[in-house]
């Protein structure tokens, strides 16, 4: 199957599911999710991969166990390329909302996350990362991750990029609202040129952060 856009069809069905998160809406509307929404999304990854890796397409389900929200279904269905042994990942997503696309560090285990602070504050590396996070915010992409409120530890009040050295996760993203070209295979190369731009931000992270070396945390 190629991809030939997102169909309307799985818009409207997100839409429907934000107004009736129930089994019974899932139940009754699961073919326009199989067909509008999970098929187009695994077209799109598919012709992608030769270039950016496989990605995995998520569940639709949510995870309740610890969570106040125990609606069942997410209104969003996302996929992500995380190939084994780098920090760094790729991401998309479609809903009511439109499409989004990430790319950089959404978790980070604290190994990594002291060499992420090692490089920043690093003379070469940290100015590197700096430039390049300027100039995606510049290009209209949003810079966000976890961070911390004070100073951390082991860093002076006064050090250069502090504001980059309180992250203690770091990733990029863009979005678009519901358009007609969301229908068509633009999308496709909206989604490839997105993650092309990110490409200098996951290579600082896969050279300077790289993977854990902490156990899997258990599920």
């Amino acid at each position: 199957m190629s991809f030939e856009g997102f169909p309307d069809e799985g818009l409207v069905f997100y839409e429907g599911l934000e107004a009736d998160n129930t089994r019974t809406y899932w139940t009754g509307h699961k073919a326009d999710y199989d067909q509008h929404v999970r098929a187009p999304l695994q077209a799109l990854v598919d012709e992608l991969a030769a270039e950016f890796g496989t990605a995995k397409v998520f569940r639709p389900y949510r995870d309740v166990r610890f969570s106040h929200d125990k609606t069942p279904y997410k209104t969003h269905q996302g996929a992500v390329i995380h190939p084994e042994g780098r920090a760094s990942a790729l991401y998309v997503q479609i809903s009511a909302d439109g499409l989004r696309v990430s790319g950089g560090c959404w978790r980070l285990e604290s190994d990594q996350v002291a060499r992420y602070r090692r490089a920043v504050a690093d003379d070469v590396q940290g100015p590197r990362l700096q430039a390049e996070v300027d100039r995606l915010s510049a290009a209209g992409w949003s810079i966000d991750g976890d961070r911390l409120v004070r100073v951390p530890a082991g860093y002076a009040a006064d050090s250069p990029r502090l504001d980059l050295l309180k992250h203690k996760s770091l990733y990029g993203s863009r979005s678009w609202e519901p358009s007609d070209w969301l229908h068509t295979r633009s999308a496709l190369e909206e989604v490839r040129s997105a993650w092309r731009d990110l490409a200098r931000l996951n290579t600082w992270l896969d050279d300077n952060v790289g993977s854990t070396t902490k156990e899997p945390r258990r599920r």
